[in-house]
């Protein structure tokens, strides 16, 4: 049995947390910043997780589990 390929773009945008959570950026964060607020680019700067839902395609991307 071959061995699974990791997605580059994912490897590249997600990350593992200690508690198995995968840990993402904000979109709309990298231009056209003159027309937001402070606030929303500062909460933007924030990272996030991602959902349930999406969890499972993103470990299948990055060769974590099932």
């Amino acid at each position: 049995m071959p061995k699974i390929k990791t997605n580059s773009s994912a490897k590249k945008r997600f990350k593992l947390t200690g508690t198995g959570k995968i840990a993402r950026k904000s979109a709309y964060k990298s231009h056209i910043l003159t027309k937001k607020t402070t606030k929303q680019k500062r909460n933007l700067t924030q990272t996030s997780y991602v959902t349930d839902a999406d969890s499972g395609n993103v470990k299948r991307m990055l060769g974590i589990g099932k």
